[in-house]
């Protein structure tokens, strides 16, 4: 498996380049990793064999440290994912130092991995807000990716669809920040880091120990550093014949 490119600007370009470098170099292990799985028919590429060979780490080298540069850029990749009418309603805490973990760990089930983890992200999904479309759009607009005079055509229809719906609005929180730690859990692979999502935490203590707003949900915690040895390769799923229908 190759690391994914990068093509950035940003000077965390030099610490990512060298993490790719030691990502491509362990291509044959991770591939390792997968061998249990059966021949796979299909084309496939490396961003399909990143995908098949994730598996959710439990043991996280303590040592290891991701500067502040690298979580960015893992947040920005995050950030690329899909959201509904461009609204963006996500926020991401990265818990990298030994205090922060200190503090999120009793209230996680006191998991190691919390603190063995080089960054514990605490995934925020944000209720969806309509009336925050058209300052979303500015920089499409500006960009000269939309016309300015479609911006309403957005906006009315999220209106509808949230305004006045909390339940809606809440879906699209949780929907959107999953969407994120997605992109992320798939873009820690590709760096031959280990990454795990977490549901086994107090959200009401979460939301009160790091000052999430009232509109805020905690909506997953995400481990995410490189691996020590123990950890088991991805586990075999269901038959796609006992998932997929067809219409």
């Amino acid at each position: 498996m190759n690391c994914l490119p990068t093509v950035t600007a940003d000077p965390a370009v030099g610490v990512i380049a060298g993490t790719c470098t030691q990502a491509e170099k362990s291509g044959e292990a991770l591939a390792a990793q997968s061998s249990h799985l059966t021949a796979r028919p299909g084309p496939t590429n490396a961003v399909i064999e990143t995908i098949l060979s994730r598996s959710a780490a439990k043991y996280y080298d303590p040592t290891a440290v991701l500067s502040d540069d690298q979580i960015r850029h893992l947040v920005r990749i995050g950030t690329s994912a899909p959201t509904s009418f461009h609204l963006q309603n996500w926020r991401f805490i990265a818990i990298r130092t030994p205090e922060a973990k200190a503090r999120l760990r009793p209230i996680a089930w006191n998991q190691p991995a919390i603190t063995d983890a080089a960054v514990t992200f605490i995934i925020i999904g944000q209720l969806a807000d309509a009336s925050t479309v058209p300052e979303r759009l500015a920089p499409v607009v500006e960009a000269g990716i939309m016309p300015a005079h479609l911006v309403p055509d957005w906006e009315l229809p999220a209106r509808g669809l949230y305004d006045d719906q909390p339940q809606r609005q809440r879906d699209e929180a949780v929907r959107t920040a999953t969407f994120g730690a997605a992109a992320m859990i798939y873009t820690a692979r590709s760096l031959a880091w280990g990454s795990t999502p977490m549901i086994g935490f107090d959200a009401e203590a979460v939301h009160r120990e790091f000052g999430l707003a009232d509109d805020e949900i905690p909506v997953m915690l995400l481990t995410v550093g490189p691996e020590r040895a123990g950890n088991w390769p991805q586990k075999p799923r269901m038959p796609v014949a006992d998932v997929l229908d067809f219409a």
